[in-house]
């Protein structure tokens, strides 16, 4: 199910574990952490970054906490303000596995679609149905490993603002005030995320240093790869990986090692020329691997052929038994 939805991404802090570093500009896979979750996000009606500006592979808007360096509790506050939707998506920055899977499970729990988590408040124990309707939760939450995680969910707006606006009544504002503050008054259920990592955060360099290295793993290293020189070159296009390297054997094995990477280069080419949809790789995909298939099938031949003269055609060499002519 679809759900209209803004998104919050806190972008600030000071890092102090990272060694004060702007953390969110950090890299891993070659993409910043916050462009990996910015990614989990793109469907957002609006996304509003709260921090200082940096650039970022799509555009959204900026907001700051005030003072700057705040908290998250200030930073949501100022995020909130620029936003328009009844449904809030928040989000840290510092997320480098974290999918849409996830945050479509966050969207579906708060809209009710999600029936297989109870309704709990983040510190509490299970508030049951009469004290909130199963339907109507004030947000959802990831929880992870037993750790509750505010900065990984869906909220609803009025919710916040309601909360938000208590609080400022009551201390003045809300820089500097823990998030539990907020979200202790929220009923919020809980939910595992989509998938093993997607919860992970980079809050010390080993953590940074294992996201990094995960990315590399066997069976994750080609889509992250490809994903990154998507981003990196805007290229907004669904591509079968599997059928772009069964074209790469072919030509590697039908042709030349080198005929692999020039093929794909015009098969893209190509692409782009006819259109530059997913389509057109498919069929440019298809005409090169047919022609590679081709050329294999012939070097096949020729090598039968060259073996068949060797052999005189009959697998015994030419020359025959012969007797002294002399």
């Amino acid at each position: 199910m679809t759900h209209v939805y803004d998104a919050v991404v806190i972008a600030g802090g000071a890092a102090r574990r990272l060694g004060g570093v702007d953390k969110p500009a950090l890299t891993v896979g070659g993409r910043t952490l916050l462009d990996r979750v910015l990614d989990a996000c793109a469907d957002a009606a609006r996304t509003v970054v709260v921090g200082p500006r940096r650039p970022t592979a799509r555009p959204v808007d900026w907001a700051r906490e005030d003072p700057p360096g705040g908290g998250p509790l200030a930073a949501l506050d100022a995020g909130l303000r620029r936003t328009g939707s009844g449904t809030v998506l928040v989000l840290s920055a510092d997320l480098p596995f974290l999918t849409s899977a996830t945050v479509r499970a966050l969207l579906d729990a708060v809209h009710g679609t999600h029936g297989t988590h109870g309704t709990h408040g983040i510190h509490g124990t299970d508030t049951g149905p009469d004290d909130a309707p199963d339907d109507a939760p004030d947000g959802a939450i990831v929880v992870d490993d037993g750790r509750a995680q505010p900065l990984l969910g869906v909220y609803r707006a009025e919710s916040l603002r309601r909360e938000l606006a208590l609080l400022t009544a009551e201390h003045g504002r809300p820089a500097n005030l823990p998030l539990r503050l907020l979200t202790d008054e929220l009923v919020l259920r809980r939910i595992a995320p989509a998938g093993p990592e997607e919860a992970r955060d980079c809050d010390t360099r080993e953590e940074l240093a294992s996201a990094r290295s995960r990315i590399r793993e066997h069976g994750r290293v080609l889509n992250e790869w490809m994903t990154a020189a998507k981003a990196e070159l805007g290229v907004d296009l669904d591509v079968d990986t599997a059928a772009l390297l069964d074209l790469a054997r072919d030509a590697a094995h039908g042709v030349a090692r080198p005929a692999a990477p020039l093929t794909t280069f015009l098969v893209g080419y190509a692409a782009a020329r006819a259109g530059g949809s997913s389509e057109d790789v498919a069929e440019a995909a298809r005409k090169a691997a047919e022609l590679a298939r081709r050329w294999a099938a012939e070097a096949a031949d020729a090598a039968e052929a060259e073996g068949a003269g060797k052999t005189g055609g009959s697998g015994e060499s030419r020359g025959g038994e012969g007797t002294d002519a002399g």
